[in-house]
């Protein structure tokens, strides 16, 4: 059915179709039944139950905080945000570009949210969810790196009580300097985890890198977070790399591509990654077929995400992705956790 629909709703401009779709989730925002889990699926990370490994990546839902409809699509886990302490508009539009021959999207939003007591609200009226939320915070683009850490602890404080885990992005190409951040990484997440000492429980943090870091840097960066005290990864966010989609309509636009263009560079981040430190990996990038996000666990990715897929293969997409993988362990005779790494070369 979307494959018909899709032509039309590309009609629009990306952040209006992306603006509908979120009119639509909201209308079902109640409660609702999410897919039955499949037990070869379940599996227990930081001391939460995930029903599946299959999780919607930050930016899709920028503090709507519609996760009881994200839930119901199928995924097994809920990426929020970027959330910023202060409410902020983003940059100007357009920042929302579809290169369609090559399955991709190019975005420079920036970090466009109502802010940390909003969103913290929001979270907090949900009903019951069959899988955990996790937040994933930023800093505001009028702050200064100097006083990044203030933010992070800020928008960390006011929503880890309200979510499962908490993701830090310190690599998003759309917030001016924010790169630069990853260069003292140890030290902010060490900041971030001092302040989860005030909470009633222990949130698991995790750590968003880039994949346009050399290997050496990304293995360097993940060391340092992990030393510091975060809990897992996430590789990888956007990339600002176009070689592979020059010459294409909007390539050139500034901003973090997505979608299939990335893929083979998440993979390669997620094995190098799992090489290299010791807590769970989460893969992002390019995931667009059960066969993808077999060969991510199988690189090193406890959980893997989509975004841009959702886009381009819509609200099916999730059960068809958990359907397959499920298919795919049970050819192999795996469980989950026994997939996770076996491709990796990690000795």
């Amino acid at each position: 059915m979307y494959r018909l629909v899709r032509p039309l709703l590309f009609l629009l401009p990306p952040e209006t179709a992306h603006g509908l779709a979120g009119a639509l989730l909201r209308v079902r925002r109640g409660p609702g039944a999410a897919a039955e889990p499949d037990p070869v699926l379940r599996q227990t990370l930081w001391g939460l139950d995930f029903p599946n490994p299959l999780g919607l990546a930050a930016g899709m839902d920028k503090g709507e905080a519609l996760a009881s409809a994200w839930f119901r699509l199928g995924f097994g886990w809920v990426e929020i945000g970027t959330v910023t302490p202060r409410p902020q508009r983003g940059n100007d539009r357009p920042r929302l570009f579809r290169l369609v021959r090559h399955e991709a999207i190019v975005n420079r939003m920036g970090f466009n949210n109502a802010g940390a007591e909003v969103v913290a609200r929001r979270l907090q009226a949900l009903p019951p969810l069959p899988g955990p939320v996790c937040v994933n915070v930023g800093r505001n683009k009028d702050t200064p790196n100097e006083r990044a850490a203030e933010d992070y602890v800020s928008a960390f404080r006011a929503l880890a009580p309200h979510a499962q885990t908490v993701s830090i992005n310190v690599s998003s190409p759309n917030t001016p300097g924010l790169r630069a951040l990853q260069a003292e990484l140890g030290g902010l997440v060490a900041q971030v985890v001092k302040a989860r000492e005030g909470l009633a429980r222990k949130v698991p943090i995790l750590v968003k890198l880039s994949p346009d870091e050399p290997d050496d840097r990304l293995i360097e960066m993940a060391r340092a977070a992990q030393a510091a005290g975060a809990d897992g990864i996430i590789a990888t966010n956007t990339t600002v790399d176009r070689a592979s989609v020059r010459g294409e309509r909007w390539a050139a636009e500034p901003g973090g591509l997505s979608g299939a263009p990335l893929r083979e560079r998440a993979l390669q981040v997620c094995r190098l990654l799992y090489r290299n430190v010791s807590v769970p990996i989460v893969g992002v990038g390019g995931i667009f077929t059960a066969e993808d996000a077999y060969a991510r666990i199988r690189a090193g990715a406890s959980l893997v995400q989509v975004y841009t897929a959702l886009v381009y293969e819509g609200p099916g997409l999730p059960r068809r992705l958990t359907r397959g993988l499920a298919a795919l362990l049970r050819r192999d005779g795996l469980t989950l956790a026994q997939a996770v790494g076996t491709d990796s070369g990690r000795r």
